[in-house]
């Protein structure tokens, strides 16, 4: 039964893979045999290279800024993800954009970037992704949603927009997919301890009202997605489509 959550032979795609949870979920998935791609905007994309190969594992990192990335830019990055790498097994749509505002204050700009990163270049590197696994017969495809796919948060209405936009997409491309053998599902991250949510943790009231609610008691860290990232990008998830799987502490529960 181990054996069908192995990935050698597979390469995988993660967006936003320099840090935090995209790091952790490209370093797990490199332990359970795949190569990698890492996608970063301007980070330095070393400190992930350097675990990946410590695995045994080939890294290619892949500079995109998806903040201005055209459709035609990310068909382009998956072309050469396929030409350099032979081939795409796995997409991981982790890179995020958030802004906080009052939804009276937000600017067209904050909400445009948002929607550019969690949106437009989730459907688009999907798209490029998925004509590369239908000649295959078969992929991956793990997109990032959040409790605010669920929820309707406070001060990021573009966020959550974005975010509930991912869970339905998630679910309209596992339509039309599951039958070319690619899954399509997501993880619904919890509160987790990234650069993401410092405005949260910063704030002495926020941070308590938060873990106060979270049946686990503790906000979760990147190494808590590693499991299910395995499990979704792996031959053990074959018959999951369009699932939005939380990890999150029972915070949805509560």
């Amino acid at each position: 039964m181990l054996n069908t959550f192995r990935l050698e032979g597979r390469v995988a795609l993660v967006t936003g893979a320099s840090r935090g949870l995209g790091q952790a979920m490209a370093v797990a998935l490199a332990e359970a045999g795949a190569d990698i791609v890492g996608l970063f905007r301007t980070r330095d994309g070393s400190e992930t290279c350097a675990q990946v190969e410590a695995q045994g594992r080939r890294f290619l990192p892949l500079a995109v800024d998806l903040l201005t990335a055209s459709a035609q830019d990310l068909r382009a990055a998956v072309a050469h993800v396929a030409r350099e790498m032979g081939r795409l097994d796995i997409l991981v749509n982790n890179a995020g954009e958030i802004r906080r505002a009052p939804a009276l204050e937000f600017s067209e700009a904050d909400w445009d970037a948002v929607m550019q990163v969690n949106l437009k270049a989730l459907f688009f590197l999907s798209q490029a992704a998925g004509e590369v696994m239908k000649a295959q017969g078969k992929g991956k495809i793990i997109n990032i949603a959040s409790m605010l796919s669920f929820q309707g948060g406070i001060l990021v209405p573009s966020y959550t927009a974005s975010k509930s936009a991912v869970a339905g997409l998630t679910r309209a491309l596992a339509n039309e997919w599951a039958a070319l053998g690619i899954n399509v599902n997501a993880i619904a991250p919890g509160y987790m301890a990234t650069d993401n949510t410092i405005a949260l943790r910063n704030d002495p009231a926020r941070y308590r009202s938060i873990l106060e609610r979270i049946p686990a008691q503790r906000w979760g860290t990147p190494d808590d997605l590693k499991g299910i990232a395995v499990f979704l990008a792996s031959d053990a998830s074959d018959y999951m489509h369009g699932a939005i799987v939380p990890v999150d502490g029972g915070w949805l529960a509560r």
